[in-house]
């Protein structure tokens, strides 16, 4: 009974919040959020559930931990020495493809607003625009939009591909039966949906994604630049006579 005391005590004093996260990441991954209870935690690291209080206060803690442990592998695997507009575009996909393979993610974000995780990505797009000249007073709109159309997207993205899992149905399968309803629509009600009805089982939702973000840089394009900043003249020194 003591050299199993001696065992769990051993096993919690090796336990670190990292480790913690990277167990809580696993179960998110396999089970979703609703598998994500304190008891599963502590199966799976084979500690007790007060060892892990001791460094998470409560699920959302959790949540938010492993949220920004993927949003900060995603953003400090991404190139340097990019121009702005190559930045904005490698963070983009980095999080849409983030957000794909990990469909909670979404969820994370958007419950902790104003948490470490989502301002990583705000200050990966804050960078790039102001880079790109935009102006101050606008700058605060043009990274939100970015930001909302990055996070909403990919959050999209991810439930449609969880859908089609729990409905049992195959990505292509499930876009061929959407395109034969939409070419049988009403011609005069909805002309547009059934002229594209062929391209939609055709069609890459990454591609489509990238597409969106090269429509937003270029109406950045359009904006007024900063205006330039003006290095006063340096003062000539004067040489006194002697």
């Amino acid at each position: 009974m003591a050299k199993k005391a001696r065992s769990i005590q051993r096993r919690e004093a090796s336990l670190s919040r990292e480790s913690i996260v990277e167990a809580t990441i696993e179960i998110l991954d396999s089970s979703g959020e609703r598998g994500l209870t304190f008891r599963a935690l502590s199966e799976r690291l084979v500690t007790g559930p007060g060892a892990i209080y001791g460094h998470i206060e409560h699920k959302g803690d959790l949540l938010t931990a492993a949220c920004d442990a993927i949003i900060a592998r995603t953003t400090n695997a991404l190139p340097g020495g990019a121009t702005p507009d190559e930045a904005i575009r490698a963070l983009a996909l980095g999080m849409f493809d983030a957000i794909d393979a990990h469909p909670w993610l979404g969820s994370a974000l958007i419950r902790a607003p104003g948490q470490l995780p989502m301002v990583r990505i705000f200050e990966r797009i804050g960078q790039p625009v102001r880079a790109l000249g935009v102006a101050p007073n606008a700058q605060w709109a043009v990274v939100s939009a970015l930001l909302s159309y990055i996070i909403g997207v990919s959050v999209q993205n991810a439930a449609n591909a969880h859908l089609a899992q729990e409905m049992g149905a195959e990505r292509d399968s499930l876009l061929a039966d959407v395109s034969a309803m939409w070419s049988t629509l009403d011609a005069h009600a909805y002309p547009f949906t059934r002229s594209v009805a062929a391209q939609l089982p055709v069609h890459d939702d990454r591609a489509d994604f990238l597409a969106g973000i090269d429509l937003i840089l270029r109406g950045i394009g359009t904006m007024p630049r900063a205006p330039a900043r003006i290095s006063p003249p340096k003062k000539r020194r004067t040489v006194a006579a002697r």
